[in-house]
């Protein structure tokens, strides 16, 4: 396996390069995979090709790893010992059951130097304070990857987690972070809150902040009403990330902010479309990872289930690598309103352009065989602010209009807000109960 002390970003060479150190990296990875993961043991020989001289143009050959078959036959792929595993995280599975990812401590080191790359990449350095709002017990990956990389670059850490507003504004107060990482509507929750307190977030030393579990930006690239309202609130630049449990990489945004750039030298990403056909740049479609270096769950072509695309125009930062666009939602999730096709983050980017909406949810029943209908629950803080006026503002937007409730704040809040989740829970799909 691979030493990550010696690598370096390859993001910055020639196209050619990149093409060589991944083809190479990719055999590596299959030669592994066949030989030490009794589940490709069994897949990978049935497929005809030389893995030792394998090109990136055969890739789209090799079958695809699905959430349901690590489900299944989640022992089969591990590819070491018992003793070789040193951390295990949950991630949610298509029956609704926690799956195990399994982690050695090579692959902890090929996070740390993932996430590394990925905050250098949008400005962090030794100097900075980082305060993490994101849990790192709980069997989650996320505030660990995170914790790793800010170690990894010297800047000092501040693990609060899933802390109390008060916490968090205290630690703001005392200790003068830099940068706090978080998913973003509780990054803007955190700023409100401090504003009512009489303390100005833009008047603090943080000047980034890294949001993660939520998109920041739609297909343009621009930012959604709360990366707006973050970069207001506390006139800090923000960037986004992408990441599963599964594919133990991230992609971050750079200093350009123009879309999560890929680690080359790490994974090799691909967008396709309902039928496994490979699409080109621009297309959107379902990401599928191939995440190479991987020692305890090596997987190939995962299909993450996120629809996005891939900008392969080089980056204003110097980077030529490939970059992954917003996450435009889940494939599972994309919904069929008479006859248009719309994706929850659509609806959620509307609703936030709502100044008047404090809170919502929405839930998707089936109309039909060939129609889904959806309400949203929305919570007001202004009498004038109808259910009418907002279906009218969606309608609009959306090209159609969704039935709209309007409900007290705490009701929604105890439907969004739920122990068990890490991040706020807005959308409900009762088509297939």
């Amino acid at each position: 396996m691979t030493d990550f002390h010696h690598y370096r970003d390859i993001s910055f060479s020639g196209p050619e390069a990149i093409k060589n150190l991944q083809e190479r990296r990719l055999r590596e990875h299959l030669l592994y995979c066949s030989q030490n993961s009794p589940y490709y043991h069994k897949i990978l020989p049935d497929i005809n090709i030389d893995y030792a001289h394998i090109t990136l143009d055969q890739l789209s050959d090799l079958p695809f790893t699905e959430k349901a078959q690590i489900e299944q036959y989640n022992d089969d792929f591990r590819a070491v010992p018992p003793s070789k595993i040193v951390d295990i995280v949950l991630s949610s599975g298509t029956t609704g059951r926690p799956t195990r990812i399994m982690y050695t401590d090579h692959d902890l080191k090929r996070l740390a130097y993932n996430e590394e790359q990925s905050f250098k990449a949008c400005g962090l350095s030794s100097d900075d304070v980082a305060l993490l709002t994101c849990t790192i017990d709980r069997c989650f990956v996320a505030g660990l990857a995170y914790f790793l990389g800010i170690r990894k670059i010297g800047a000092a850490c501040i693990r609060n987690g899933h802390n109390s507003m008060g916490s968090h504004g205290e630690i703001i107060k005392l200790m003068d972070p830099t940068v706090i990482v978080g998913v973003p509507t509780f990054l803007r929750k955190l700023g409100l809150y401090l504003q009512e307190r009489g303390i100005d977030p833009g008047q603090t030393a943080v000047s980034k902040l890294v949001c993660i579990g939520e998109p920041l930006r739609d297909k343009h690239l621009e930012l959604l009403q709360v990366g707006n309202d973050l970069q207001k609130i506390w006139q800090a630049k923000v960037f986004s990330t992408y990441a599963s449990s599964e594919i133990v990489t991230t992609f971050c945004e750079c200093t350009a902010q123009k879309g999560g750039h890929l680690h080359p030298d790490l994974a090799i990403v691909e967008i396709i479309d309902k039928n496994g056909t490979v699409l080109p740049p621009v297309s959107i479609g379902e990401v599928v990872v191939t995440a190479m270096s991987v020692e305890g769950m090596p997987l190939v072509r995962f299909k993450t289930g996120d629809v996005s695309f891939l900008i392969d125009d080089p980056c204003p930062c110097g980077r030529i690598s490939p970059r992954l666009g917003p996450i435009l939602g889940r494939k599972k999730q994309m919904m069929k309103i008479r006859g248009t096709t719309l994706y929850p983050q659509a609806i959620y980017s509307a609703l936030e352009e709502i100044k008047a909406i404090s809170e919502y949810y929405l839930m998707v029943t089936s109309e039909s065989d060939l129609s889904d209908k959806i309400a949203i629950y929305a919570a007001v803080n202004e009498v004038s602010c109808s259910a009418d006026i907002i279906g009218e503002k969606l309608q609009a937007r959306l090209r159609v209009k969704p039935e709209v409730i309007i409900a007290h704040e705490e009701t929604i809040k105890k439907q969004i807000y739920t122990p068990k989740a890490r991040k706020p829970v807005r959308f409900i799909d009762k088509r297939y109960n």
